[in-house]
């Protein structure tokens, strides 16, 4: 059963995303960095307290080396989206991010031998379009409102080459690490699920502890990992996708990933829900048409 874990990776990644955005300051200049830093201690605490002292599970270290390729496409990912939310607004960089979802069933298919139903192809084409298509009207959205205010947004926030490259950079590595997933937990099964997941979040850890190093020590900026409210919900629903995304990913990979990778209709919803934003008609019928979808490939695992 792929689909279940597939459906709460999508929420909660949808509801992290939603606490990225709340917690992204422009106006702070090591906000990439402190995210980057809750993120890996929240995934960090998730092994010791889960895998080490619950379950009492044995981790060979190998597996960090063994793991690493994936590891470092995911973590770089991040790390690029986090930067790139300073200089492009989320409604452009979002369709392009959720691309990668298209991307690793077109590498699945041909490199994977990955096999699908005709609806299942038309469920994974509505999710791909579909996700283009709101990071469109949002845009519209925004400028509308925009342009009714009269405001205007510093340039560098706005489409640039510069600007455009990150969710650019993130879709590519972010499809690679999905796509060697796929090969590491599903096609090859390299390594069990367990050891893929310790082994994805102590990097992240060790990741983490080198850049609060490097903000204490280099920029001489104090963190108080307590008062990080916000990036630490963030940190806390992007640790519980990740626990979840790797049983997905084992069951069925080349579906799994274009079905999570839609999981900002649900930091769509939760922003009309919580910041009092409103979704226009054609929103509403493309997120409906998501949900459809969803719903078509979770027949098929049932």
């Amino acid at each position: 059963m792929w689909f279940l874990p597939a459906l709460i990776t999508l929420l909660a990644w949808g509801t992290a995303d939603l606490f990225y955005k709340l917690g992204n300051d422009e106006r702070e200049k090591d906000s990439a960095l402190k995210t980057v830093v809750m993120v890996g201690l929240v995934m960090g605490l998730h092994v010791i307290g889960y895998y080490w002292i619950y379950q009492g599970i044995n981790y060979d270290w190998k597996n960090l080396i063994v793991y690493l390729p994936v590891s470092a496409m995911y973590i770089l990912s991040m790390a690029v989206g986090y930067f790139g939310l300073r200089y492009i607004e989320v409604s452009i960089s979002s369709p392009i991010s959720n691309s990668s979802g298209a991307f690793v069933v077109l590498l699945s298919f041909l490199f994977m031998h990955g096999n699908m139903k005709p609806l299942q192809w038309l469920a994974v084409l509505i999710i791909i379009v579909g996700m283009f298509l709101l990071g469109v009207f949002e845009k519209q959205e925004a400028d509308a409102e925009l342009k009714k205010s009269g405001a205007v947004i510093d340039k560098k926030y706005r489409v640039s080459a510069i600007a455009i490259i990150f969710p650019i950079i993130y879709a590519i590595l972010d499809a690679m690490g999905t796509y060697l997933d796929g090969v590491y937990l599903d096609y090859k099964k390299i390594l069990p699920e367990d050891q893929a997941n310790m082994s994805y979040e102590l990097t992240f850890l060790f990741v983490a502890i080198l850049v609060w190093l490097y903000l204490a020590l280099v920029k001489h900026e104090t963190m108080n990992i307590f008062k990080e409210r916000t990036r630490g919900l963030a940190a806390i629903f992007e640790t519980l996708g990740q626990f979840f995304y790797v049983g997905a990913m084992a069951g069925n990979s080349i579906i799994a990933a274009p079905m999570i990778a839609s999981y900002s209709i649900v930091s769509i919803i939760l922003a009309r829900i919580f910041i009092k934003e409103k979704l226009n008609a054609k929103q509403y019928l493309v997120v409906a048409l998501i949900m459809v979808a969803i719903a078509i490939l979770g027949f098929y695992d049932a």
